[in-house]
C-alpha cells in the first residue's frame, strides 16, 4: 500500500512538474509574441510606397530626431525657376535619401503661392554647404550624391529630376486657397459667358501662356533664337480645336497688347486672364492656367508649369534657337518638355546662321 502511494505521489508531482513547465513555455511564447508585435508595428512605415524621410514631421519633430542630411537649392530666377527648383530638390533629395529644407528665399516666394509640407531651413543650420553645380538634366551621377550637406545649383528645369514623383510634386503645388478661389472665380465668369455664346458647346478649357518681355531681345541676340510669333499660335489653336472642338481659349501673357493684336478673337472664344484679373500675379495667372483642361504654351518655365500642372494635352513652340546655337549646350528640348508632347517647329527663317 505504502509502495503504491508513493507511485502516486510521484506521478502527481511529474504531472504537476510538466504542467509548471508549459505555463512557462507558454509565458515565455506570449511575451515573445507581444514583443514581436510591438516591434513590428512600432517600425513598419505607415504608408510603405513612400520613403521613411518624407513622412510630414514638424519642423520640431525633425530637430528631435534629426533626418539624414540637409539639402537646400535656390535659384535668382522668377516663379518658374522657383519651381524648378523646389521640384528638382525635392526629386534628388528622394532619390538620395536625404532631408530636403526650404531655402529662405524658395520659402518666400513660393511659400505664400504653394501649400508646401517641406520644412524651413533653420537659421543655425545655414551654413557649411557643398555648392553642387547640376546640368539642367538627370545624369546617372546625381542619383548617387555623396556629400550629407549640399546646397543644389543651377537653372533647374528639367522634368528628368522628379516626373517620376509626379503625384507628390502636384501636391506640393497646390495652391493657396485664395489664389484658387480667384481663379476659380475668373474661370466660371468665362464659362457663363461662352455658355450664351456657344450655346449648346460643352467647354473644354485651353490655358495659352505667351512669353514675350525680355526673351524677345535675349532670344535673338544672344541665344541665336525666336520666340512664338502670331503663325505659330494660330496652328496651336487650330490644332485644339480639332482634338477638342469645344475647346474655350484663356490667355495669360507678360505682354497682354501684343496678345489682343495677334489672337483672332473674333469666334468669341479667347478670353484674357487680365480682363477677369486687373493686375493679376504671377501665382494667380498660373493658378488660372493650371486650372485648364490643357495647354498651349510657347517657350519658359512658367508655361512649362502650366502644363505641367494643368496634366492635358500640352503644345510647345518646338526647335526655336538655331543648331550652333550656345543655348544647346545647357538645355535639351527632350529634357525640358515631356515626352507626350506636341511641338511646332518655329519659323526661324530669319535668323542668320553664322
Amino acid at each position: 500500500m505504502t509502495t503504491q502511494l508513493t507511485r502516486m505521489r510521484g506521478r502527481g508531482e511529474t504531472t504537476r512538474n510538466v504542467i509548471g513547465w508549459m505555463r512557462v513555455l507558454a509565458l515565455l511564447l506570449i511575451c515573445s509574441t507581444l514583443c514581436f508585435t510591438y516591434v513590428f508595428f512600432t517600425f513598419l512605415p505607415s504608408s510603405p510606397n513612400i520613403v521613411p524621410w518624407r513622412r510630414n514631421t514638424s519642423f520640431k519633430n525633425s530637430m528631435l530626431h534629426p533626418l539624414p542630411g540637409v539639402w537646400i537649392s535656390s535659384t535668382n530666377g522668377r516663379l518658374g525657376n522657383q519651381m524648378g527648383a523646389y521640384a528638382a530638390l525635392y526629386g534628388l533629395a528622394q532619390m538620395n535619401g536625404r532631408q530636403a529644407y526650404l531655402s529662405v528665399n524658395s520659402a518666400n516666394e513660393l511659400g505664400e503661392i504653394f501649400q508646401l509640407t517641406l520644412p524651413r531651413l533653420p537659421e543655425n543650420e545655414n551654413k557649411d554647404f557643398n555648392n553642387f553645380l547640376l546640368h539642367d538634366w538627370l545624369e546617372e551621377s546625381y542619383e548617387h550624391i555623396s556629400p550629407m550637406r549640399v546646397h543644389l545649383t543651377g537653372y533647374l528645369n528639367s522634368w528628368t529630376f522628379y516626373d517620376r514623383y509626379r503625384d507628390a510634386i502636384l501636391r506640393e503645388f497646390t495652391f493657396r486657397p485664395v489664389i484658387r478661389e480667384t481663379a476659380d472665380t475668373f474661370l466660371r465668369s468665362v464659362a457663363a459667358k461662352s455658355s450664351s455664346q456657344l450655346s449648346g458647346a460643352n467647354m473644354t478649357f485651353v490655358g495659352v501662356h505667351v512669353r514675350r518681355g525680355d526673351y524677345v531681345r535675349t532670344m535673338q541676340d544672344v541665344w541665336k533664337g525666336v520666340v512664338a510669333d502670331a503663325q505659330y499660335l494660330i496652328k496651336a489653336m487650330t490644332h485644339m480645336r480639332g482634338r477638342h472642338p469645344d475647346s474655350v481659349f484663356v490667355v495669360a501673357s507678360d505682354d497682354v497688347t501684343w496678345c489682343r493684336q495677334n489672337i483672332n478673337v473674333s469666334r468669341g472664344d479667347v478670353y484674357f486672364a487680365a480682363d477677369g484679373i486687373p493686375n493679376a500675379s504671377p501665382g494667380q495667372d498660373l493658378a488660372v492656367l493650371a486650372a485648364c483642361n490643357h495647354t498651349i504654351m510657347t517657350i519658359g518655365t512658367f508655361g512649362f508649369w502650366a502644363g505641367y500642372l494643368s496634366g492635358g494635352d500640352v503644345i510647345y513652340l518646338d526647335k526655336y534657337v538655331l543648331p550652333n546655337s550656345r543655348f544647346l549646350k545647357v538645355f535639351r528640348y527632350e529634357a525640358f518638355y515631356l515626352p507626350h508632347w506636341k511641338g511646332i517647329p518655329a519659323n526661324s527663317s530669319a535668323l542668320k546662321n553664322d
